[in-house]
């Protein structure tokens, strides 16, 4: 998920809708997979069968995390509906070393009880770690050098989730875990996560999964009806929701995205955001040693 106002985050480095990734052409995480090939491949054909897909998705967490050495994984527990199903994923796939980390940031106290209700419903070994002060003082750090820094809502917005990315990869080096994202294919295609912050991870177990059918398979794996039913949002500021900042909505979204077509300024806005966004989704450029190429 991402922050900002719509047309700072499409042109920005999270950055919001618009600051990142492609689907497809610009590294997009689900494009050029064949079905079968990534960890959602064919989707909406699996969530037909939510208990095969989860089998399949915790399967691939296990076989990707141990073949690169990680002893368990890692992740953010917002109290949102993502973050849930990639608990669930994880406790299928390492029941003994999975670890939800709750970091509120000036947070809305319904997200880490939230958070609360997922992790004593999974029975999920959590970590809260308050980044508020440290929001602050890194905050009040950059204005020293730049006083503007104070009143641009979305470098301040921007700083929550790279702060949290951070404090995930203090525990991933510490355990040897890896760190797992929580974005599903409807944020990934428009950019709609923080370059480096909520984007940088380890592996994406949703990634090839609308919104739609995160929802589908949530129902599946017992997620707590509040958590499912509540409004969308990466608590960037108070009364953010996702789909007021994307300007989308996620059935819209959804419905475009799995070839259902949408009405002409939906699509192009959906086009726009991911073209916008394709850097967000890319590893960085680098430049040829010579021109000869």
């Amino acid at each position: 998920m991402d922050d900002a106002t719509d047309a700072a985050r499409l042109a920005g480095a999270h950055d919001g809708p618009a600051a990142g990734g492609d689907l497809g052409a610009g590294g997009d995480p689900g494009a050029g997979d064949e079905a079968g090939d990534g960890p959602g491949g064919d989707t909406a054909a699996r969530l037909a069968d939510p208990a095969r897909l989860a089998d399949h998705l915790a399967g691939w967490l296990h076989t990707e995390v141990t073949a690169g050495g990680g002893a368990g994984v890692v992740f953010g527990l917002s109290g949102g509906i993502d973050s849930a199903v990639v608990a669930a994923l994880a406790l299928r796939a390492f029941p003994e070393t999975s670890l939800g980390v709750i970091m509120p940031c000036h947070s809305d106290p319904r997200d880490a009880a939230d958070a609360d209700l997922v992790a004593d419903g999974f029975g999920l070994p959590t970590e809260t770690v308050d980044l508020g002060p440290v929001h602050d003082l890194l905050l009040d750090t950059l204005a020293a050098a730049r006083p503007d820094i104070r009143n641009d809502r979305l470098t301040g917005a921007n700083l929550k989730p790279r702060l949290r990315m951070m404090t995930l990869y203090a525990f991933a080096n510490r355990l040897g875990y890896r760190v797992l994202g929580t974005g599903n294919l409807s944020e990934l295609t428009i950019g709609y996560f923080t370059k480096y912050g909520d984007g940088g991870v380890d592996l994406l177990p949703l990634g090839e999964l609308v919104k739609s059918e995160v929802r589908a398979l949530a129902r599946h794996l017992g997620v707590p009806q509040p958590v499912i039913d509540k409004p969308p949002s990466a608590g960037l500021w108070a009364g953010h929701t996702d789909e007021g900042e994307m300007g989308l909505t996620y059935e819209a979204l959804d419905a475009y995205l799995l070839g259902r077509g949408a009405d002409p300024a939906t699509a192009a806005r959906i086009e726009s955001m991911r073209a916008a966004s394709a850097h967000k989704r890319a590893l960085p450029k680098i430049a040829p040693k010579t021109t000869e190429r």
